[in-house]
Formats: structure tokens, sequence, C-alpha cells
């Protein structure tokens, strides 16, 4: 049985020098973003969706609206029996 491969911070660094001394500083950023472009494509194919976000906020229905405000007007406060106002 293989034990578990538990890459540190310095055979994570190792693997990054031989990265860019294999294909340089200029391609880098292209490789990043192909690799990027591969996955989007990946989870779109599987049925992921879009990785758009819906930041609208949900409508209210107007029956609710008016059952908030009616229950939100103040209601009076009764006097204590005891007291009188004069």
């Amino acid at each position: 049985m293989l034990p578990l491969m538990r890459l540190g911070f310095g055979e994570i660094l190792i693997v990054l020098v031989v990265v860019l001394l294999i294909f340089g500083a200029n391609k880098i950023p292209q490789l990043g973003d192909a690799l990027g472009k591969g996955i989007k494509n990946f989870r779109k194919a599987t049925g992921g969706g879009d990785d758009s976000i819906d930041v609208t906020p949900p409508r209210d229905e107007p029956e609710q609206i008016a059952g908030a405000q009616k229950t939100s007007a103040p209601q009076p406060q009764p006097t204590p029996a005891g007291s009188k106002k004069a």
C-alpha cells in the first residue's frame, strides 16, 4: 500500500522552480490561463452550470408587504389601573 502524499512548503517550492525552468517566465501566465479555461469548460460539460452569482434581491409578494406593514404599526400601551393622567 502506498503512503499518503503530503507536499510541504519545500516540495511545492521545488516543483515551482522546475516548472519555471522548463517553461520560462513568459509562458507561465499563458499556462495558467489555459488551465483555468480548461477547468471552466470541464465544469460546464459535467453540468456544473455557470460560475455567475445572482445578486438581485428577492421580490416580496404584495400580500407579504401589506401584512408586514400592518403588523409593524406601533401598538398603544395600556395605562396602569392605579394611575390617571391629568
